[in-house]
Formats: structure tokens, C-alpha cells, sequence
């Protein structure tokens, strides 16, 4: 149980990041996997940890894409 709750608290933690915050991360998660003393046990958790902050990345930028505005032939905006 105590191991779920901690994955639990580590997702809602990581969909607070800003993009920045969690491009840092990913980058953390790459230094981490080229790293050579790292198991393959951790490998595979950083792996995972990864291709979740990406996700999270790809959602981020979905919402922010679907909120920008562009301009019209008359000059006004319509969202994009």
C-alpha cells in the first residue's frame, strides 16, 4: 500500500510541473539512464518516469495549443 501512495503523490507532484520544470526532469531521467552503475531494475523506473513526464509534456502543450488565438482574414481572433 505504501508503495502506491508514493506513486500516487509522484503523479500528482509531476502534472503541477510547469514545462520547464519538466523538461528538467526529463533531462534528469536521461542523465540517470546513461549513467553506468544504473540497475536495470532502476532503468526500468526511469524509464516509466519518463515516458510519463512526456506525456505530460504532450498534454501541456495540447491545452496550451488548443488556447491560442489566431488571427483572421478581418483582422480579428479565432482560436486556433
Amino acid at each position: 500500500m505504501m508503495e502506491k501512495e508514493a506513486v500516487r503523490q509522484e503523479d500528482e507532484k509531476e502534472r503541477s510541473l510547469s514545462l520547464e520544470e519538466t523538461f528538467e526532469q526529463i533531462e534528469e531521467v536521461i542523465a540517470r539512464l546513461e549513467a553506468e552503475e544504473i540497475t536495470l531494475e532502476e532503468s526500468f523506473q526511469e524509464y516509466n518516469r519518463g515516458m510519463k513526464l512526456l506525456q505530460h509534456c504532450n498534454t501541456t502543450i495540447d491545452q496550451v495549443e488548443k488556447r491560442v488565438l489566431q488571427i483572421n482574414e478581418e483582422g480579428g481572433l479565432d482560436e486556433f
